[in-house]
């Protein structure tokens, strides 16, 4: 049975003392012991609380795939682990975009965070250009075979995808719930293709397009939609607790 997983990016947002507020609220809500939920603080706050919370999973939203280095400024993948983390995100359109991560070093970083027993929130979509030119199916695939399905079927059960429709981020334009639910569809027909319908009925597809209170049920109810990774509503506890009661 695939997991329902709410995942909260905050992204360069928060300080300390807000970030200890917020968690304090969400780690006090009743949510079902059906829904995972994680947070995705700021570096500067992740050791403190992981050491504050029980309900609520604390993941890294960045790392370098390498255990320890010359590569001043960076966060290993090891330090995260020594910390206790459990989840990170790998491929997010921003760290594509701005930081111009390819497909051949997230390889590298997922492979780097299995290997620490660290689960990947793997991140996929397409920009505006490819879905105006209908591209957008093989895109979202390219990513897929280029990153992940190199792994074996058992290393791809510790993965967890996250699609982020970036041509309806920012732009003034809106992706529908079917417009989710056919991209949703369509990434775990390629997993089923790949490898088997075991794997493809094993692994949760999350929604990564503006979540939030109002339509969260709506994609929720889409039969390969399996929760959300969610940007600016996960800073405010009583929207993310309304998307994480939304199944």
């Amino acid at each position: 049975m695939r997991k329902k997983i709410v995942a909260g990016n905050w992204k360069m947002n928060l300080l300390q003392h807000e970030a200890n507020e917020l968690v304090n609220k969400l780690v006090s809500q009743e949510v079902s012991s059906e829904v995972i939920r994680i947070v995705f603080p700021p570096y500067l706050y992740i050791s403190e609380l992981l050491n504050s919370t029980s309900n609520l999973a604390i993941g890294a939203q960045n790392f370098y795939p390498k255990d320890f280095g010359a590569y001043t400024g960076e966060v290993s993948i090891s330090q995260l682990k020594d910390l206790g983390v459990k989840y990170v995100l790998v491929g997010h359109s921003e760290r594509r975009m701005y930081f111009n991560e390819s497909n051949t070093f997230l390889k590298e970083k997922v492979d780097s965070a299995l290997a620490n027993d660290i689960h990947v929130i793997f991140c996929c979509g397409e920009p505006l250009e490819i879905r105006d030119q209908n591209k957008h199916e093989l895109f979202v695939i390219n990513q897929l075979e280029e990153s992940l399905f190199h792994l074996s079927a058992e290393q791809l059960k510790n993965v967890t995808i996250a699609y982020e429709p970036i041509w309806a981020i920012g732009t003034g334009r809106t992706a529908s719930s079917q417009q989710a639910e056919e991209m949703h569809a369509c990434i775990r027909k390629s997993i089923i293709e790949t490898y088997n319908q075991e794997v493809g009925d094993s692994i949760s597809i999350l929604y990564g397009g503006s979540c939030n209170p109002s339509n969260a049920k709506e994609l929720f109810a889409c039969p390969n939609v399996d929760g959300g990774l969610i940007g600016g509503a996960s800073l405010k506890a009583e929207d993310f607790y309304a998307i994480s009661t939304s199944f």
